[in-house]
């Protein structure tokens, strides 16, 4: 099966359609949605329309904390994503709210885990930016000795660490379109990027495609209309840093 893993969408209509175009085009067979499906993007609705109708298609969905965050806004915004969640909230009927309610945070399938953030307490919303939080979210989702594989967003960087003869984790920075060996003897976790808010200084929208039959791994990055996805969110009357940071990619 030929899965594609998308996170961190964040409210990017232009950049999610961009990544399911270019999806389709490399023959995949399932979608998993790794959080982060709203916060931050001008088209919150829009988004969650598309992956709710996904899910007719066996879509595999995940909640992220920008997705609890519109769910339960807080009164008062301490940080710069909280900014945006009434708002955000405000633009999901009653029935979209109820679904991102209900989605859980973490999926298994065969010898995979899927989460957002870390496996290790998936609730806290670790992240994994370094070989020890790697560590962490391995070693929590291998106490599952079935689990060879895990995946989440959260970080907006695409990596990939294993697990060899030793105990130590090696990193390495996948290069776009190459597919990577990924042999089951090892353990892996993959952080597959962000759909709508990259932050490498590269404003193309990124994703995964995992080939479960080859044991194959394939960073993408797709380029979409930032440009239309930044007036966007100027019309919705936005912060005016969220549009800057698509069009330069921070």
């Amino acid at each position: 099966m030929r899965l594609a893993l998308l996170s961190d969408i964040h409210g990017n209509l232009q950049a999610l359609d961009a990544c399911m175009s270019h999806a389709r085009a490399q023959k995949v067979q399932r979608f998993a949605f790794l959080g982060d499906l709203v916060g931050y993007g001008a088209d919150p609705s829009a988004v969650v329309d598309r992956i709710m109708l996904l899910t007719e298609e066996g879509a595999i969905v995940l909640k992220g904390n920008h997705d609890a965050l519109a769910i339960n806004p807080p009164a008062e915004a301490k940080t710069i994503g909280e900014s945006t969640a009434g708002w955000t909230s405000r633009q999901l009927d009653k029935a979209q709210r109820e679904w991102i309610d209900q989605l859980p945070l973490t999926a298994n399938f065969d010898n995979v885990l899927l989460v957002h953030a870390s496996a290790d307490r998936p609730e806290l919303w670790r992240y994994v930016y370094d070989e020890r939080g790697a560590s962490a979210s391995l070693d929590a989702a291998c106490a599952n000795p079935a689990v060879r594989y895990v995946f989440g967003g959260h970080v907006h960087e695409q990596s990939l660490y294993y697990r060899g003869v030793t105990s130590s984790l090696m990193k390495f920075i996948p290069q776009p379109g190459v597919a990577i060996p990924v042999p089951r003897h090892r353990q892996w976790l993959g952080t597959v990027g962000s759909v709508g808010q990259p932050r490498d200084g590269k404003p193309d929208s990124m994703y995964a495609v995992f080939d479960t039959d080859r044991a194959q791994l394939t960073f993408h990055r797709v380029p979409y209309n930032h440009a239309a996805a930044a007036n966007a969110i100027r019309k919705a009357g936005l912060p005016e840093f969220f549009a800057e940071r698509l069009e330069k990619g921070r």
